[in-house]
């Protein structure tokens, strides 16, 4: 999970940095962080999008420039050639619906998430699948020292 908030640390995001690494027989296959595509312009200098419209978290995810943490390592992965099929992910915060229904479909085995996010439908899908899924959370002090102040949303799940 440390290195997961290693990798949230590289994002630009405005609203929550999030970060993503793909592990199997404890390698490190994947890592991904929240942001837009490569060469273009990051959401810290061109601003949010999803602030100036006022969308709530967990909703309307294609009104965003950015990819999220989980998307960013599973095309990391497929552009060095990588499976990540039977492997775990630890993310910073639990996956949205779309990128669940990505993890289900590149067939990882294990979400390990430190905090919740606010997306039903994502919970729901995940229940239909045969993912485990489980919260592991790391000192607030730790996670304030790798990516500054971040304040995680305990209690949800």
């Amino acid at each position: 999970m440390r290195m997961a908030f290693l990798a949230a640390s590289r994002s630009s995001c405005t609203r929550r940095k999030v970060g993503a690494v793909i592990v199997n027989d404890k390698n490190v296959l994947a890592t991904g962080y929240n942001g837009p595509p490569s060469n273009t312009a990051n959401c810290d200098i061109v601003g949010c999008i999803r602030d100036d419209l006022n969308i709530p978290s967990g909703e309307r995810h294609e009104l965003c420039r950015g990819l999220h943490a989980e998307q960013n390592a599973i095309i990391q992965a497929a552009v060095h050639g990588v499976s990540i099929a039977n492997s775990k992910i630890y993310v910073t915060t639990h996956p949205c619906v779309v990128c669940s229904k990505m993890l289900m479909n590149a067939k990882i085995e294990e979400i390990i998430y430190a905090e919740g996010y606010p997306d039903e439908l994502s919970e729901l899908m995940l229940l239909e699948s045969d993912i485990k899924k489980r919260r592991f959370t790391l000192p607030q002090n730790e996670v304030s020292a790798m990516i500054g102040d971040y304040s995680l949303q305990s209690g949800e799940d």
